[in-house]
């Protein structure tokens, strides 16, 4: 059993993580960057180490400061959480170099699934559904005559990278000439890797994706699916579980592929198998893997009942029988997230950092708040804008909405803008609560939408 525990993340993952350590009577020590000395994890931890300065660069994203915190603190494991350095099989292999236990699958297998087009030769091998796309393309030619052979339009993403980085849209054979430059600095920027590859565009899409864990053993199991459609510029904004609009016979192929691919490569803790879900052809296609713990781990929790924290814990660990049986996964509730941003949506959602002068958090029956921000916090201008996300549980759809609805009216955040209006705006929508929407309906129609109502006001 893990008996410490160095948590090399922040703000509400933070939290979240310590007090999953906490609840198996794990020791958690928080790595803090100067600007995160005062904070709720800090708080919570049985100690704080500082390993470096407010920038993420010469902190929370430095692996050799994070392993070293990790081994002068006595930790025999050490939590990535997600973002940062969670995708990194640096640090992975750093780990194991030094002895200390990843929570996290083995660096060869995030290596593999680190670069999208890796992995997309992996599904393929194992037989899931893919999109058409390309190889790499390292020119504008390249992409120009990978796109006329997969037809438009075409989506250019980053092979080393997600989260909609590099990641743009060509409608038109010129739109290549004008959005690859722009794709491969953003992706070399965010990824230190400028490579590119095309996949055909799906219209009327809705991004899915099974939430999966292994022993590394080769056995793995599903938690059920979550929808993840309403998004801007590629950054989930709500996420829900389950996907009700996909048939049950869809939904089985959907759990087995993801269940199938894992597998396969004996993978090991938690992760997730990306999808988009073709909802005229009612079929899906692999994206790619997210080797971590996500964002959206919390509906998954609501509508299952078990702690993916906890359990990231015993598998790492190696607690026998800490792989639930597919059999104990029942899912028979409705669960809606929305994360909430310290940024402005009336003016291009600029970041808002500052000082948080009042919170006060909806509670209830089916109500969770995940977050680290309390009376009189310094939201930092240095990292991520969000600063916690509200989780909502109910029999079904409609009841979950209704209840998000409540919440959201509820919440009140004073001292700093936030994007609690956007979030109503879209769950008070026809759309959203009719459950017609798709992955660009946020950016092509309800954001139009908003920004014109408050033209108007």
């Amino acid at each position: 059993m893990i008996k410490r525990v160095l948590i090399a993340n922040r703000g509400e993952i933070a939290v979240r993580i310590i007090r999953a350590a906490h609840s198996l009577g794990i020791e958690a020590v928080q790595a803090v960057s100067d600007a995160d000395r005062d904070t709720m994890a800090a708080d919570l931890a049985d100690r704080v180490v500082v390993i470096g300065p407010a920038s993420a660069r010469d902190s929370y994203l430095n692996s050799d400061l994070v392993i070293h915190a990790a081994k002068v603190t006595g930790c025999d494991a050490l939590h990535p959480g997600y973002g940062f350095l969670s995708e990194r099989a640096k640090l992975a292999q750093g780990c194991e170099n030094e002895g200390i236990i990843f929570v996290g699958p083995r660096a060869q297998v995030i290596d593999d699934l680190g670069d999208k087009l890796r992995a997309r030769a992996i599904a393929e091998k194992v037989g899931i559904p893919l999109v058409p796309g390309s190889g790499h393309v390292r020119t504008v030619s390249e992409a120009r005559v990978a796109a006329e052979a997969l037809g438009l339009p075409v989506v250019m993403k980053a092979s080393a990278g997600g989260g909609g980085r590099g990641m743009f849209v060509a409608r038109e054979i010129d739109s290549i000439d004008e959005f690859f430059d722009r794709a491969s600095n953003e992706a070399l920027e965010a990824f230190g890797d400028g490579t590119l590859y095309l996949e055909r565009y799906i219209e009327n899409a809705r991004h899915v994706e099974v939430q999966i864990a292994g022993d590394g053993k080769g056995n793995a199991i599903h938690f059920g699916e979550r929808d993840c459609s309403v998004q801007r510029r590629y950054q989930k904004v709500v996420e829900e579980a389950p996907c009700v609009l996909m048939s049950d016979t869809l939904r089985k192929s959907l759990h087995e592929a993801a269940v199938k691919l894992v597998s396969s490569l004996s993978y090991l803790n938690v992760g997730t198998v990306e999808f988009l879900f073709d909802v005229e052809r009612d079929a899906f296609y692999f994206i790619e893997v997210n080797t971590r713990i996500q964002v959206e781990h919390t509906v998954t929790e609501q509508i299952t009942g078990i702690d993916l924290v906890q359990l990231q814990f015993l598998i790492a660990g190696e607690e026998p029988h800490s792989l639930p049986s597919q059999s104990a996964i029942t899912i028979n509730r409705h669960a809606i997230e929305c994360r909430l941003n310290a940024e402005d949506p009336f003016n291009n959602f600029m970041p808002s950092p500052g000082v948080i002068q009042h919170w006060c958090a909806p509670s209830g029956a089916g109500v969770r708040v995940d977050s680290h921000c309390r009376d009189g916090y310094l939201v930092p201008p240095y990292y991520d804008s969000m600063i916690g996300k509200l989780v909502i549980t109910a029999n079904d759809r409609d009841s979950a909405v209704q209840r998000l609805s409540a919440a959201l009216e509820d919440f009140k955040i004073e001292g700093l803008v936030t994007n609690i209006p956007l979030l109503r705006a879209i769950v008070d929508h026809k759309d959203f609560r009719d459950n017609s929407f798709n992955t660009k309906w946020l950016e092509q129609s309800m954001l139009p939408e908003f920004e014109q109502i408050q033209k108007e006001e």
